[in-house]
C-alpha cells in the first residue's frame, strides 16, 4: 500500500548505452504487514482501560494523601489543648 510504484521497463537516455554484463539484482518487496480491525480495537480498547485505571489510582492516591493531611490536622489540634 505505502510502497513507492517503479515502472516497469524504464527506458535509459538516448545518449547513455549500456551493454549488461551481468544480469542486474532483482528487487523484492517489501512483506506487507495486515493488521485486522479487531486487533485494533482491542489495543484502543486496552489503552482506554489502562488510562482509566492509571487516573483512578491518581485520585485514590490525592484523596489518600488529602485525608493524611485531615487527619494530622486534627490530631495536632487536639494534643495542644
Amino acid at each position: 500500500m505505502f510502497l513507492p510504484k517503479y515502472p516497469e521497463n524504464p527506458s535509459p537516455p538516448s545518449a547513455y548505452v549500456h551493454t549488461p554484463t551481468e544480469a542486474a539484482p532483482v528487487r523484492r518487496p517489501a512483506p506487507q504487514i495486515s493488521i485486522s480491525t479487531g486487533a485494533v480495537v482491542a489495543l484502543l480498547v486496552g489503552g482506554v482501560v489502562l488510562t482509566a485505571l492509571l487516573a483512578a489510582v491518581a485520585v485514590s492516591a490525592i484523596s489518600v494523601a488529602v485525608a493524611a493531611v485531615v487527619l494530622r490536622s486534627m490530631l495536632r489540634d487536639q494534643r495542644q489543648r
